[in-house]
């Protein structure tokens, strides 16, 4: 599909100056979740799980739930989800329980692996976060976190 040149598309509409600031947070958004991901990626090794594993594992760690609750809580798809789910349980990191609201829908649980596995990661990643935290103090993060909560439920 051909385009037409750039000096013949049409106008953007005119953006206020909240929505200017959202356009930035969101491409800030990018860079961040692209530093947190690589963060993730090395600190899982520590578990040897993966950034997606460490992701799905932690979506269990207090309590079972159904794949399709892990992706909500998670803010990924159920097939996504479900696909890594199966690893975790192939590996012994995650098992399989009835689940006695569906009977077709098993709940996802943690095994003693999973905890051993998300400990390790926990020696490394603790220290890491304090680090980071202090360099930005707990007022402002929890004030980020309330935005990002707030911008979540937005949209």
């Amino acid at each position: 599909m051909s385009h037409p040149p750039r000096e013949q598309w049409p106008p953007a509409p005119p953006m206020s100056g909240a929505g200017e600031a959202l356009t930035d947070v969101i491409l800030e958004t990018f860079r961040l979740n692209a530093g947190l991901l690589e963060v993730a990626q090395r600190h899982g090794g520590a578990g040897e799980l993966t950034a997606a594993w460490w992701q799905v594992l932690g979506g269990v760690l207090d309590e079972p739930r159904s794949v399709a609750d892990v992706g909500r809580r998670m803010g990924v798809t159920r097939q996504a989800v479900q696909r890594i789910a199966d690893l975790l349980v192939e590996r012994g990191l995650a098992e399989y329980r009835p689940n006695p609201a569906h009977r077709r829908a098993k709940l996802l649980a943690c095994t003693e692996a999973g905890y051993w596995a998300i400990r390790r990661i926990a020696i490394v990643n603790h220290p890491w976060a304090d680090e980071v935290a202090s360099q930005v103090g707990e007022a402002e993060l929890r004030q980020a976190l309330e935005t990002m909560r707030r911008l979540v439920a937005a949209l």
